[in-house]
């Protein structure tokens, strides 16, 4: 009888076990090392980078950029939820050791260029997600152009990062309330996801833009 409390406790606990052992904290990033990317983009970027970290492990640093440049016919709707121009650079983030994308495909320790992709519409995608909006990682090394660059050119600087025949995505979802920045974690999906709030320039004026970028997790099988 004895045991089989102590069993039954144990599964009580568990669930409590996991959660705190898959916390993550939000901090400040040290700065950009020097000459880490182009001039054209370190030019582009905010100096205040943001550190998401698991316990006192470092998972990634992120460093946005400034302003995100809006087109003015730029339209939202459907699976598509930001207003962003297919090759422009998002930010730049560095992970410390090696990481995964949102497909599981193995993304080395470096410090990458972000840029907003957009799922393609085609069969070979049905269903790997309920959003198109991803940005890409190519390596800071290689990709020099502070240009947006064409959906071909974005893709194949993106899978210098895999090695693969695919790019290096990780997924961004609607954005929800919330204090800027900050992080959450999704239990049910296993994700971790940073919220930021950017500046869109679009014409003569700038306003807010929230986004929800997972930077830990996978899409659903």
């Amino acid at each position: 009888m004895l045991f089989r409390v102590l069993a039954v406790v144990c599964l009580m606990v568990l669930p409590a076990w996991r959660l705190s052992a898959q916390e993550y904290s939000l901090g400040k990033a040290d700065a950009l090392p020097s000459g880490a990317v182009a001039p054209g983009i370190a030019g582009l970027l905010s100096a205040d980078g943001i550190k998401v970290s698991k316990g006192t492990s470092t998972v990634c640093e992120i460093w946005f950029a400034k302003e995100w440049p809006i087109e003015a016919d730029a339209k939202v709707g459907g699976e598509v939820l930001y207003p962003l121009t297919v090759g422009e650079i998002i930010g730049v983030i560095r992970f410390p050791k090696k990481a995964s994308d949102f497909r599981e495909q193995d993304v080395p320790a470096a410090i990458y260029v972000m840029r907003y992709a957009q799922q393609p519409v085609d069969g070979a995608h049905v269903g790997t997600s309920p959003t198109r909006d991803f940005v890409a990682l190519s390596p800071a090394g290689k990709d020099k152009d502070a240009k947006p660059l064409d959906y071909k050119a974005l893709i194949a600087a993106s899978k210098e990062t895999t090695g693969t025949a695919h790019p290096a995505i990780f997924s961004l979802q609607r954005a929800e309330d919330g204090a800027s920045p900050s992080v959450r974690q999704v239990s049910d999906k296993e994700w971790v996801i940073v919220h930021f709030v950017g500046k869109a320039k679009q014409g003569g004026s700038t306003k807010d833009l929230p986004l929800d970028l997972v930077v830990v997790g996978k899409a659903a099988e």
